[in-house]
């Protein structure tokens, strides 16, 4: 029977020397390749290789599912799993393949280039005889991707250079991958030359950043691992690197200023994205000036350029968040061969490795947040504001030294006529954005006042899943500066100006609703100091009132203030700080509840929609609709309110109990303003003031107690008192 080989570019060996290594990330991937490949047969394994080129791999799950790697499609290989072997006319691969010496399995691998250079190098010998070795033997195409220069060296003195670095590429104990450990340091057989090893949550194992890409072949005498690339002896520190690279004098200088350089020549695991001189050069001179003279600054600009673990190029097959020394995150991710940086193809040189980390040489320079102005933290969606601000001179009046909060609106927000504003009317709008303090997303707090440079007061309030000022809630964003932080709003801020009763008063299309109110006695709980929302009908809500309809509502105070109580709740409740799309219960001063959700930014009262939300006013917010509220399970027991209310209110059916009433609301929920009036002793005039005093106020203590039964205003109380 012929049996042939089918080989693949691998990372495991399934046998007795690996069972053990089934925890192991390199292992766990090739796992689930077979799983992917059960279909096709024993011992198969499913891959995926990047279309137009060799390269191959046993896939997470992530790019399995998008059918990519590093943006690249890739196409789906079914291959016998490393070890194994087809036999003609049976289904997968159901052989074992054969176990020789080292040099003999370099031929069963492919590595055909490195069994010829270990023949001629006079290693052969060493290959085939009595140890146990780990060979990294560079795969052929590995060996034609050599710089040709130092290929063409080492083929010119093959007794010693093409000896020495075969060596460089062995181990004198064998390591499979389960024992190829994240971090380690392998001492070679060449001169105890360093090997950094590094195995990652992706499966991917490399030795000095190149790849192996067929994995535990097992030999009589060792293991054989076909690497992508041919080792090159590893330099020194990164900071020597630095030291000598003519390219980096200008990082050289950074980290010397920020006293950085001295941590990248300690033992470590680092990752450095290098700019070179020409990056720094593209930056604003100002800019850069700024930041070198602040050694803050300065420190957080070099720190945001090194990541505490070490990312080899060949072992990002998709983009993931790395935090960096100094402390913010950058986003590592690849293009097809290119390496990008936050969404960027910036590196032009990659895997300089050292002995303490590995360096990628980039043509960009990082500048993290921490070292940036306030004014500088804006993004693509707030250059509308900035731009103001730079404009309107506001921007030039925050010093670097001080301590701010800019409250941003999105771009969108700032319609045409807000930008044709009076200079002085915008600049006014821009200064109520301004914060003179430092605030942080995580110092924010339900009911908090922050007072900005122009003087106004800025509530704060906190929901489940919003964070708003006034009337502008928060979106994802935040940032912080070296003197101050930015947070993003949906809208241009509007602070309250006007309490409720005022805004219903200045506003002609709640003129009926107000008239209601005050019938019922209500003025002073939309008056007084509070926190309330409220959902005012428009006077469209009453046309087929007629004049004796509100007559008839007037005269049952106790019916027309369970109605309009229904609109009134305690709390600000802000319209966009509602989580889209889920009910929001209210319960209303009535005691009946209130349905809330926003659907595609609209805000729905028991379904009704709101034609204007979030009218801020100084002691809460209106919502605006255009039909009465009425709660659904509340029975009516008159003929006559039965009738009116029918007229008002169709969307719902109301229930008629005849002899229900409605129940009494005192107007103990909420406090009404105490008013004080100081009289000091002595004199006859004083005397008769008081006297006169004491005379006007009597009545109004005697009647209290039934006024407030009944609903009426609250009195004024008066002190008395002496110095």
């Amino acid at each position: 029977m012929k049996i042939f080989f089918l080989f693949t570019f691998s990372t495991f060996f399934w046998s007795p020397f690996e069972q053990a290594a089934a925890s192991v990330h390199y292992d766990k991937i090739l796992t689930h390749s077979r799983i992917r490949a059960r279909d096709q047969g024993q011992n198969v394994c499913a891959l995926q290789q990047v279309m137009g080129t060799k390269k191959k791999y046993f896939s997470t799950c992530r790019n399995w599912y998008q059918g990519a790697i590093c943006g690249k499609k890739a196409t789906v290989l079914y291959e016998c799993c490393p070890g194994y072997m087809k036999m003609d006319g049976m289904r997968g691969c159901p052989a074992v393949a054969p176990i020789d010496h080292v040099y003999g399995t370099l031929g069963i691998v492919g590595a055909t280039s490195t069994q010829q250079y270990s023949d001629i190098s006079k290693l052969r010998e060493e290959l085939e005889g009595r140890g146990s070795f780990t060979f990294f033997a560079p795969s052929s195409e590995a060996w034609e991707q050599l710089d040709s220069e130092i290929h063409r060296n080492l083929i010119d003195n093959v007794n010693i250079e093409l000896y020495n670095a075969l060596h460089h590429h062995m181990v004198n104990k064998r390591m499979l991958t389960k024992d190829l450990k994240n971090g380690m340091t392998l001492v070679s057989m060449y001169n105890d030359q360093k090997l950094l090893i590094n195995h990652y949550p992706n499966g991917v194992v490399t030795v000095n950043c190149a790849r192996v890409i067929y994995g535990n072949q097992i030999a009589t005498n060792g293991v054989v691992h076909v690497i992508d690339r041919v080792l090159t002896a590893v330099g020194n520190t990164i900071q020597d690197f630095i030291e000598v690279e003519d390219d980096l004098s200008s990082l050289r200088a950074a980290a010397i200023t920020s006293d950085v350089l001295d941590i990248l020549g300690k033992p470590g695991h680092y990752t450095l994205f290098a700019p070179t001189n020409e990056a720094f050069e593209r930056l604003p001179r100002g800019l850069l000036e700024r930041i070198m003279g602040d050694k803050v600054a300065s420190e957080a600009l070099v720190k945001f350029h090194i990541l505490n673990t070490l990312q080899c190029s060949e072992a990002i097959t998709g983009g993931a968040a790395y935090e960096t020394l100094e402390g913010n995150t950058v986003e590592v991710g690849c293009d097809g061969e290119s390496l990008t940086v936050n969404g960027v193809k910036m590196v032009k040189r990659k895997d300089i490795v050292t002995s303490n980390g590995v360096i990628h040489l980039i043509d960009e320079v990082l500048i993290p947040d921490s070292a940036k102005q306030v004014i500088e933290l804006g993004g693509a969606q707030q250059t509308t504001f900035t731009d103001l601000m730079i404009q309107l001179g506001l921007a030039s009046s925050l010093r670097p030294e001080g301590q701010y909060t800019l409250l941003v609106p999105l771009n969108g927000a700032f319609s045409d006529d807000t930008l044709r504003m009076d200079q002085r009317r915008l600049k006014t709008i821009l200064q109520n954005h301004i914060i003179n303090v430092k605030v942080g997303l995580n110092e924010l707090y339900n009911g908090q006042e922050l007072e900005t440079i122009g003087g106004k007061l800025l509530r704060v309030f906190l929901y489940r899943t919003a964070v708003c000022i006034e009337n502008s809630c928060m979106v994802r964003g935040s940032k912080e500066g070296r003197n101050g932080f930015i947070h993003i709003l949906r809208q241009i801020i509007n602070p309250a100006e006007k309490t409720l009763h005022e805004m219903l008063r200045n506003d002609k299309r709640f003129s009926v609703f107000l008239s209601l109110v005050k019938a019922a006695d209500l003025d002073d709980v939309l008056s007084q100091p509070g926190k309330w929302t409220l959902f005012v009908p428009t006077n469209d809500a009453f046309k087929s009132l007629t004049d004796d309809d509100k007559d008839i509502l007037i005269r049952d105070k106790n019916a027309l203030r369970n109605i309009l109580l229904y609109h009134l709740t305690q709390g600000v409740f802000i319209g966009s700080g509602f989580e889209p799309g889920v009910t929001n219960i209210l319960k209303t001063i009535q005691g009946g509840k209130l349905y809330l959700k926003t659907v595609n930014d609209t805000l729905l009262v028991n379904e009704l929609k709101s034609r204007e939300s979030d009218l801020m006013a100084t002691n809460g917010v209106i919502h605006v609709i255009d039909k009465l509220l009425y709660p659904a399970d509340l029975p009516v027991g008159n003929d006559q309110l039965l009738t009116i209310l029918k007229k008002l209110i169709k969307y719902i059916q109301i229930k008629f109990v005849r002899g229900s009433a409605f129940k009494e609301i005192p107007l103990t929920f909420y406090s009404p303003e105490i008013k004080y009036t100081r009289i000091t002793a002595g004199g006859s005039d004083n005397e008769e003031k008081l006297k006169k005093l004491l005379e006007d106020e009597a009545p109004v203590r005697k009647e209290q107690p039934t006024r407030r039964t009944q609903g009426g205003t609250a009195r004024r109380r008066t002190r008395l008192a002496y110095p």
